[in-house]
């Protein structure tokens, strides 16, 4: 009934059904326009994580302001006249940027002990090293031995120090709270472009002084930028890469123009219609979906491939049949086999939506939508356009079977010993690989070493206290009893502006001390912030004598607004009546295990510290990058269970035969195993891109199974001969596995061109699983259908 349909209304009206698709290529084109990329923090998330939204609350709650980063290393001392002038034009030159709050380098930060007046008239009146009448060497040693300071805006060795630049805060966010998803995208789009404006005005500047040192740009604003330029050059790059690899291939397999042409038509014709879905949906393209573009001309192209080489193999069979006749028979044939390739690659990208991490989610969404398109595209348009194809181009040119094919075809016959003794040698290897893989990962090595995010965040890391922050929330009980004579009984109404004094008990104090002592000492902790740092300052001004609590209050009092903003109010909440420790973890530390370093704070917290576990909490970027990481093996064995049950599944309903069901599947779950064993024995750990390899190859990967088995059932019911058969399936059949394997093997080798590791890793990995897996189906396979006979003796 379909097949009467589908010859009816699509193979007999090829003008009619070319008209309609250049009709829907223009309409969905048009949509292609509101096609987004997206390179923002949140695509690098589990979607929902309650991390996430507490991270959010503490943020609002503290105060925080999106800034750049820079690094300046002088060629002279970081104190000299030259330098100091030199940082001097420099702060001033960023300043003067529309978009710049304020800029704050080494020179604004006040010095309060480099004179001898007293400490009232000092904290009014400070002084900072850019003025006149300052003891610069004095206030240089105060800054570089300071506990606030010291391995935050200085390094240690005082030959690097940090620039922070303040953007200015976008007062019309609030007005967007309200509005529709298009509203807000439309303004979205406009700062992701002010902000690449930004950062080209801030390149500008950093150019113009790379003589007076070295400088290197960081922080989030910059990252995104970046990410957003690597996901525009991955887009072009591996789009231009994989479709003039394509077009390569399709000269060598065909040596005709016209066959060149109708298959690049169906890519053409379904990259665009997809780009119209996802603009029209409104679906963002990020870092980890960025070569969809790619991806999708490869497995249209094997399509394409798969249904051409196949009618022109026909045509030369059935010479004298007429066109209709020829698409009728190979449409017929091809249906069913190329319907199941794509079920079962759709099956392996939909595998991903289960894996929680939301870039993963839409990049199988995107494209399960995009192999739906390129299916209907190869059986609508390609024998739309076959039919305008001129007569004498129907034929292969030239058809002689394989040298490679021919060679795996008699490797299959006579070495099953040895096909099977290396078979088991492959799943020990994999077995061992497997057993060590892990997640541990680091955000500064997803990037090349060229780039300037790399640069930035290595100098950041190692001279500047680490750049992945994690803040500890203590929580204090509302009330509090003491007996020292300088506090109170009651403490009424702490919230009150003029009791915020007789917050600063002892108990509080001294915890917050040994908290932040304990964090200081470890060796993976970078730099520690906390209200601990102010005290341990204001001891030092106090000559090294302990405040009192009183007097930390008092303190507290008069210290000037400016200076209590920036040094004191991000790290306690009075209001709250809660203490905020911030410091930074050195992700660059090779022997680095985050969700150890997590277990053992909230371990020792309880058990060495004495808190009880309502009593404090762990936030930050940390946390929400060790949730991302530990998922990733619950994601790697859910896909790949998914993917292995639903392709066990389709071949079941395709071939109705459990033994040729698992003949199917097992050269290709081996193919993606060793490649994780490969993983693991190379020590390189999982991440958002390699996770998906394993289930990504298996959903490709059997679209040669089905193809092989499909042909080698419908030959061998004609010859009866299973070694006739298999010669012939490998000379035909073969080939065209052969030349889509390549094309997907160099497809996937084009994304070793981004900049971004864990494509490039996705890449290489890919390609050689797809290599394995075809060299599987090409004697494997076939060694195992000889052997256990599935089709009767």
């Amino acid at each position: 009934m379909f097949t009467q349909i589908y010859q009816n209304i699509i193979l007999k009206n090829p003008k009619s059904v070319f008209i309609i698709l250049f009709i829907i290529l223009l309409s969905f084109g048009y949509y292609s326009k509101d096609f987004r990329l997206d390179a923002s923090s949140e695509t690098l998330l589990i979607e929902g994580d309650p991390d996430l939204k507490y991270l959010q609350e503490i943020s609002k709650r503290y105060g925080s302001k999106e800034f750049l980063i820079l690094t300046y290393t002088p060629k002279e001392g970081m104190i000299s006249e030259t330098s100091i002038n030199n940082l001097l034009s420099l702060k001033y030159k960023i300043q003067s940027l529309s978009w710049v709050h304020s800029v704050i380098t080494l020179l604004d930060i006040p010095l309060l002990n480099s004179s001898d007046v007293p400490l009232q008239e000092r904290l009014k009146n400070f002084k900072t090293l850019k003025d006149d009448d300052v003891d610069r060497n004095r206030g240089f040693d105060e800054i570089v031995n300071s506990p606030v300071f010291r391995n935050f805006v200085i390094s240690e060795d005082g030959k690097t120090s940090g620039i922070i630049v303040n953007i200015k805060k976008n007062e019309e966010l609030e007005n967007f709270k309200n509005k529709s998803k298009q509203e807000i995208d439309t303004y979205n789009d406009q700062i992701k472009k002010q902000n690449h404006q930004n950062i080209l005005e801030i390149r500008d500047v950093i150019k113009s002084y790379e003589d007076i040192g070295k400088i290197h740009l960081g922080g989030i604003p910059m990252i995104a930028d970046d990410m957003m330029s690597f996901i525009k050059s991955d887009i072009i790059v591996f789009g231009i890469g994989v479709f003039l690899f394509i077009v390569a291939t399709l000269w060598f397999v065909f040596r005709k123009l016209i066959w060149i042409i109708v298959p690049i038509s169906s890519c053409f014709f379904s990259v665009i219609i997809m780009m119209g879905i996802l603009g029209l949906l409104g679906w963002k393209v990020t870092v980890i979906s960025s070569n969809f573009i790619a991806l999708m001309l490869i497995l249209t192209m094997a399509m394409n491939i798969h249904l051409s080489t196949r009618f022109l193999q026909l045509k030369q069979d059935y010479p004298n049949k007429n066109i209709l006749d020829l698409i009728t028979i190979t449409t017929n044939k091809m249906f069913w086999p190329i319907l199941y390739t794509a079920l079962t690659t759709i099956i392996a990208f939909l595998s991903l939506i289960f894996s929680e991490i939301k870039p993963i989610i839409d990049f199988g969404w995107m494209m399960t939508l995009g192999l739906i398109t390129s299916f209907i595209i190869t059986f609508t348009l390609l024998p739309a356009l076959i039919n305008f194809v001129p007569k004498e181009n129907i034929f292969l040119k030239k058809y002689e079977d394989s040298v490679i094919t021919s060679f795996f075809a008699k490797i299959a016959q006579n070495n099953h010993k040895i096909i099977f003794i290396l078979t088991f040698i492959v799943i020990l290897f994999s077995i061992v690989g497997i057993s060590r893989l892990e997640v541990e990962n680091s955000f500064i090595n997803y990037f090349s070493k060229k780039t300037e995010i790399y640069k930035g965040m290595k100098l950041i890391d190692e001279k500047l206290g680490g750049t992945t922050p994690l803040e500890v929330i203590l929580k204090f009980p509302k009330k509090e009893k003491t007996n020292t004579d300088d506090e109170f009984e009651d403490w009424g109404d702490e919230g009150d502006q003029n009791d915020e004094k007789y917050w600063f008990t002892k108990d509080k104090i001294d915890r917050i001390s040994s908290v932040h002592n304990y964090l200081d000492d470890l060796p993976q902790v970078g730099k520690v912030l906390s209200l601990s740092s102010i005290i341990d300052v204001a001891t030092l001004l106090n000559d090294n004598k302990p405040l009192g609590t009183l007097e930390m209050g008092v303190l507290y009092s008069k210290i000037p607004d400016s200076i209590k903003a920036e040094i004191v109010n991000p790290y306690i909440s009075i209001k709250d009546n809660e203490a905020r420790i911030n410091l930074r973890i050195i992700d660059s530390q090779e022997n680095l295990r985050r969700n150890d370093l997590i277990k053992k704070i909230n371990y020792d917290l309880k058990n060495k510290i004495g808190l009880d576990e309502s009593e404090f909490k762990l936030a930050g970027v940390l946390i929400l990058f060790n949730n991302l990481l530990q998922s990733l093996f619950k994601s790697q064995i859910l896909t790949l269970g998914l993917v292995m049950i639903g392709i066990f599944g389709m071949f079941l309903i395709l071939f109705k035969n459990i033994k040729l069901s698992l003949i199917g599947v097992v050269p290709n779950f081996i193919a993606a195993f060793f490649i994780l064993g490969i993983i693991g024995l190379l020590g390189i750990p999982l991440d958002m891109m390699t996770i998906t390899i394993a289930a990504i190859t298996i959903g490709i990967a059997v679209d040669n199974s089905i193809h092989y088995i499909y042909r080698f059932k419908e030959e061998f019911y004609t010859s009866n001969d299973y070694n006739k058969t298999l010669s012939l399936c490998h000379s035909t059949v073969g080939k065209a596995i052969l030349n889509t394997s390549i094309t997907i093997i160099f497809g996937f080798s084009i994304l070793v061109l981004s900049k971004f590791i864990p494509t490039i890793y996705f890449g290489i990995f890919t390609g050689l699983a797809m290599l394995l897996a075809m060299i599987s189906v090409l004697t494997l396979l076939p060694s195992l259908i000889l052997l256990i006979k599935p089709f009767g003796k």
